[in-house]
């Protein structure tokens, strides 16, 4: 599991696994999953994180 995050968006970006990226799935507006064609989720990306996670410490990820 590798995380990053993009200080201009707000966005931490989890990548959960390799594998052939096919599409992203909206769960919410802050909320994305990005999945390979077999269903199986490579990453997750959390918008606007600072909002989003409670006690969530940008300083302590990786920045992009």
């Amino acid at each position: 599991m590798k995380y990053t995050y993009d200080a201009k968006t707000d966005g931490l970006y989890i990548s959960l696994r390799s594998g052939k990226y096919d599409k992203t799935k909206k769960i919410t507006d802050s909320l994305l999953v990005d999945v390979s064609r077999d269903g199986k989720v490579l990453a997750i990306e959390i918008l606007e994180a600072s909002k989003n996670i409670e006690k969530f410490n940008p300083k302590s990820i990786p920045t992009l």
